[in-house]
């Protein structure tokens, strides 16, 4: 069985906790348990981490390079300002997914662009945290194939 990174970055930990808020109702908590059945039935064993310290983001897709066959990652705030996170990416050699929870071109300028794309295999953007589980399936087909 495969395993799979999920990093998620700043702020994640929070989702849930601001109902009128941009992530919806649902906790970080619930979020992290469906993604683990959502992989158990893909086949995958997920790694799902998060973190509000850019540096320990790195070293987890540094340690990626060795314990994970792919990554997904939401690096949230990160994913507009960190080049570190990138490189760090362009380092792993399997397949990378970008999630977003929201649909970051339709909110502030600023989120409009990514460090991160230019990484990743693909992208999953604005399908909150059903867009987490359609980014362990496409993993899952992605690491078959």
């Amino acid at each position: 069985m495969p395993n799979v990174f999920f990093v998620n970055g700043p702020n994640a930990n929070l989702y849930g906790l601001d109902p009128d808020g941009t992530y919806g109702t649902e906790s970080f908590g619930s979020i992290r348990a469906r993604c683990l059945a959502c992989a158990a039935s893909a086949g995958i064993a997920l790694d799902f981490r998060q973190s509000n310290h850019e540096g320990v983001i790195v070293d987890w897709i540094q340690d990626a390079r060795r314990d994970a066959a792919g990554v997904i990652i939401n690096a949230a705030g990160l994913t507009c300002t960190s080049i570190s996170i990138l490189d760090a990416l362009r380092a792993f050699p399997g397949p990378i997914i970008a999630a977003h929870m929201s649909n970051i071109w339709r909110r502030e300028a600023f989120r409009h662009h990514s460090y991160i794309s230019p990484a990743a295999t693909g992208l999953i953007a604005g399908l909150g945290a059903m867009g987490y589980e359609f980014a362990i399936i496409a993993m899952s087909r992605l690491l078959a194939a």
